[in-house]
């Protein structure tokens, strides 16, 4: 089989085609034969030692896959050869079938494109999680998006406005902001594309108050770096604020605007959260493809990339032109 490989640490352009062994279905596995494979923040991370799992190389990038089971090892109940499935795998997916624990598999409704399916858990999962679980959101509070155009952020978009809050998408350019509202973001805010003064970061505060009406009730930061500040400066009382992500660098708040406002900094680790909480974990899920059967959300897939061009969805992820999903898709 084709498969994309790190052969060693470096940026996506090193990223090479190959033909490897076809995976075997061990005890309690099965092999799918991959029809799309989600692009994600990690895979930018992964293939150059920056992510906090480290798999022994060659390897292939991809956390999330959608395709058909292939075969299945003994012990595997709960899917069946030729079923339609999503994979969650935190590496391996760039490649025409990869290997999976069964217990990471779970069937997709037939109604349900693979690319969408491929671009849907990992997402719309970690949004749900951090909005539901860790952020509390109710109806009738404002939500600030840090990164609205992207694939977290459109998901948190969709799913806090179907919880019956009132969005606001923070974006780094007009097309963005556009991209936003038509995603159901009711207003947005438009900050600079890269590290900015102080003046900058103050006049950014008063722009997120102003087009939250005064404050946020949950700041959904999946960007980090000198935008989490003026995020924070820009929150009402017992705020929650979720750090998501990192795509512009660990932040370093000052803490004492947390008392001030009594605003609560909430983690989310979404993969970590499937394992510990398992129970919590299929419930979302069961809700996330209700909503989507509902069609309160539907992954937005702006680009599609064959096997061989994985890097390129890499680095379109990297340099933060993306908006919406991108997917690798097989031939």
């Amino acid at each position: 089989m084709k498969a994309l490989l790190s052969t060693r640490p470096g940026p996506p352009e090193e990223l090479e085609l190959a033909e490897i062994a076809d995976p075997v279905a061990g005890e309690g596995e099965v092999v799918i034969a991959v029809k799309a494979a989600g692009v994600n923040f990690p895979d930018v991370l992964i293939i150059e030692d920056k992510y906090q799992f480290k798999p022994e190389r060659p390897f292939s990038p991809g956390g999330e896959v959608a395709g058909v089971v292939e075969s299945v090892g003994p012990g595997v109940e709960h899917v069946k050869v030729g079923q339609r499935v999503i994979g969650s795998l935190g590496w391996g997916g760039y490649a025409e079938k990869v290997k999976v624990p069964a217990a990471r598999t779970m069937p997709i409704p037939d109604a349900m494109p693979f690319d969408e399916a491929s671009a849907f858990i990992l997402t719309y999962g970690t949004s749900y999680y951090a909005l539901k679980d860790r952020g509390q959101v109710k109806a009738g509070e404002t939500v600030l998006i840090l990164g609205a155009a992207g694939g977290v952020g459109v998901a948190a978009i969709e799913l806090a406005k179907a919880m019956g809050a009132r969005v606001v998408g923070a974006v780094s350019s007009e097309e963005k902001a556009e991209f936003a509202k038509a995603c159901g973001a009711d207003s947005t805010v438009v900050y600079p594309a890269s590290a900015f003064a102080k003046e900058q970061s103050k006049a950014l505060a008063d722009a997120f108050k102003q087009a939250t009406n005064g404050g946020a009730d949950v700041v959904y930061d999946a960007v980090g770096g000198d935008y989490c500040e003026p995020a924070l400066r820009a929150m009402n009382w017992n705020g929650r604020y979720l750090v998501v992500g990192f795509p512009a660098g660990i932040p370093t708040p000052p803490l004492n605007l947390t008392l001030l406002k009594s605003t609560s900094i909430v983690g989310v680790f979404w993969g970590a959260s499937t394992v510990r909480e398992p129970e919590l974990h299929k419930g979302n899920v069961r809700d996330l493809f209700k909503l989507y059967a509902e069609g309160k959300i539907k992954p937005r897939i702006s680009a599609r990339y064959k096997l061989a061009e994985g890097g390129k969805a890499i680095r379109a992820l990297s340099d933060r032109t993306a908006t919406g999903k991108l997917v690798v898709v097989m031939e």
